[in-house]
């Protein structure tokens, strides 16, 4: 697209998304992920009812008594955007593209931050690393993110969920709040997603297309997929056929989503066509 139309989407998108954070989003978003981010500041004695979990073990020792760590929020975090970039997201049959939907969940999710002083990064990636953007803070840091994003032209057509995840560690050496943005058509990030876990607070937001998970019954069909570039025909009429598909692909999701339970990720799937304020407030609250 060219410069003018590319601005004009952006303005439209800043003015839809930035109205939501103020509005709706930026007391959960404080709630959510504020207190998470945590720096130690002393220690005090024990007191009835304090956290267990919080004790100071080497202190206590010391001086026979019990003694536990205090902590303070900690007035600015980090917030990185791990958003999929892969071939897939140019799908979508109702009202937009997953892709649009990522770009105004990413939107949202910026405004939010930086209403709350916080910096915010962005990594794109497909089966490879597409573009890294490092944190800073300000709206006109946030309006570069949108364009890039709507702007954004993968070298690569896969997913590599692993890879963005071995780049996120490697290059954010702060604890930082991270969203993966992404339809998850790849199974095989257990390890990288514990291991981020591990040093960062990850969110999971699951983009999809009903479409993606329910055939119509529309007779012979040429399906193209986007990130294998293989193309095959299907007959949609045979009822066993739309059966396994959907079989299938429930099978896929709940592998997805034990994934994410044993890593102890919170997240949750948003579809495209729908509104994102309720899945998103439930995420908020969740947490």
């Amino acid at each position: 697209m060219d410069t003018k139309e590319l601005l004009k989407k952006v303005r439209k998108i800043e003015i839809k998304t930035k109205g939501l954070s103020k509005q709706i989003f930026a007391g959960e978003y404080h709630s959510a992920f504020k207190g998470r981010g945590m720096t130690f500041s002393e220690v005090r004695e024990y007191q009835y009812g304090d956290d267990v979990r919080n004790i100071d073990w080497n202190v206590t020792a010391r001086y026979d008594k019990a003694y536990i760590k205090t902590f303070e929020e900690e007035r600015e975090l980090t917030v990185m955007l791990l958003i999929d970039t892969s071939a897939s997201q140019l799908f979508g049959t109702k009202q937009m593209f997953k892709k649009e939907l990522i770009t105004e969940l990413a939107a949202v999710l910026s405004f939010s931050a930086i209403q709350n002083n916080d910096k915010v990064g962005v990594i794109f990636f497909s089966d490879k690393i597409e573009k890294f953007i490092p944190p800073k803070n300000g709206k006109s840091h946030i309006l570069r993110i949108i364009r890039e994003l709507l702007d954004c032209k993968p070298k690569g057509s896969g997913t590599d969920i692993s890879e963005a995840l071995r780049y996120f560690t490697n290059t954010i050496k702060k604890r930082s709040t991270a969203f993966i943005i992404s339809d998850f058509f790849d199974n095989n990030f257990q390890k990288a997603l514990r291991i981020a876990n591990h040093k960062h607070d990850i969110v999971a937001l699951h983009i999809y297309d009903e479409k993606e998970y329910k055939l119509p019954n529309v007779g012979l069909l040429k399906i193209h997929d986007a990130e294998t570039k293989k193309e095959l025909w299907i007959d949609t009429s045979s009822k066993n056929f739309r059966n396994k598909f959907e079989k299938d692909r429930h099978s896929f999701y709940l592998k997805i989503k034990e994934i994410f339970d044993k890593t102890g990720v919170d997240s949750q799937r948003i579809k495209t066509g729908e509104d994102y304020i309720k899945p998103l407030l439930k995420l908020f609250k969740k947490r």
